[in-house]
């Protein structure tokens, strides 16, 4: 075929020559390797994802022998929640949602947690939580994780009682922003512990700390926290799954064994979620929209790579809407899902999804 028909990063179709694949291929990895300061894909590895975009077939898969474990976040609403919160709003009850992964699409791990998605507003419910929580265990036989987002903006006001560094910053209040980050990630810290407890006390198989320092260095350092604290004090599997490719530094000086957690790129994200304690690790890299699939993929793929190398945990990427290669749709197109999701275990060496 003189031209390969692939995605945008917004899902748009498009039609792209040989050429044009290949270009972006290497583009991609290199503009990883740029910011990350890690190495670029290789031929043969490049040679592997042209292969796979110019196949004409619309599903692409892993060769026998390499199927990953699969694990999710949000999982459940899914099913039940209604299209705005890209779910498909089937008439299921959590638990009856959480059954139908494992039954029906053979998922080797679940997570059942609260349609609000965050530790704050699930925290004054915890009790209902754990009857989720129960309900699945006595029903299912996959490993079931109990999961929410650290999500420190809920801390700051509006929402909550501190100040926002997002409005002290750009006027200038820097030391008022770092003090109010420091209170806040302590109140986060023990919101995290004490619900983290609450899963294990009913039996929960492990903790998914999802979307992790959505706002910057400041909920990575709560996390990680949390995540020592889990890993010496509970029975509980350990998945940290991060919002973005990069660390933002609200604070600026916050470190974790005296690493600094302010830009940090994914695989330094990995080295200290796994001194932490964290058994599984769950690295985002950011899809552009503006860019093609190969593209976006090749940059993604250059970056788990840089993670699987040196990990001593098992790395579950993020292959979903808007990271890991997948176009940023609210259904992502199947034929460029498949090939992401294949090329990440292929390439990236990825031990799941």
């Amino acid at each position: 075929m003189a031209e390969i028909q692939t995605r945008m990063g917004d899902g748009y179709s498009v039609s792209m020559t040989r050429e044009e694949v290949r270009e972006d291929l290497v583009a991609g990895s290199a503009d990883a390797a740029r910011r990350g300061k890690i190495p670029v894909l290789q031929p043969d590895e490049l040679d592997y994802l042209f292969e796979m975009f110019a196949s004409p077939t619309r599903i692409w898969g892993v060769e026998r022998g390499h199927e990953a474990v699969l694990s999710k976040d949000g999982s459940t609403n899914s099913l039940y929640s209604a299209q705005l919160s890209s779910g498909v709003g089937l008439p299921l009850s959590r638990e009856q949602a959480f059954r139908t992964f494992e039954r029906a699409f053979g998922f080797d791990t679940m997570e059942i947690g609260h349609t609000d998605y965050s530790v704050k507003p699930a925290k004054p419910i915890v009790v209902l939580e754990q009857n989720h929580v129960e309900a699945v265990l006595h029903t299912t036989i996959i490993p079931v994780f109990y999961g929410f987002m650290p999500n420190l903006g809920l801390y700051y006001q509006p929402d909550g009682p501190f100040p926002n560094p997002s409005d002290l910053l750009p006027r200038g209040q820097i030391a008022e922003a770092r003090a109010a980050t420091e209170e806040a990630l302590e109140t986060c810290y023990n919101d995290l512990v004490w619900m983290t407890g609450k899963m294990d006390e009913v039996g929960a198989d492990g903790i998914n700390y999802d979307t992790t320092a959505s706002t910057g260095d400041g909920e990575f350092l709560a996390t990680l926290r949390a995540v020592e604290w889990a890993a010496n004090n509970t029975n509980l599997a350990v998945e940290v799954g991060m919002a973005a490719e990069c660390v933002l530094g609200f604070h600026g000086r916050l470190e974790y064994n005296g690493k600094r957690l302010a830009g940090m790129w994914p695989h330094q994200q990995m080295e200290v979620v796994q001194e932490a304690g964290a058994h599984i690790f769950g690295p985002v890299v950011n899809t552009n929209s503006r860019k093609s699939t190969p593209w976006n993929l090749a940059r993604a793929i250059t970056f788990v790579k840089a993670c699987t190398k040196d990990a001593k945990i098992p790395i579950h990427p993020n292959v979903g809407m808007g990271v890991g290669g997948v176009p940023m749709f609210e259904i992502p197109p199947i034929d460029v899902v498949t090939r992401c999701s294949a090329a990440m275990v292929m390439i990236g060496k990825a031990d799941g999804l």
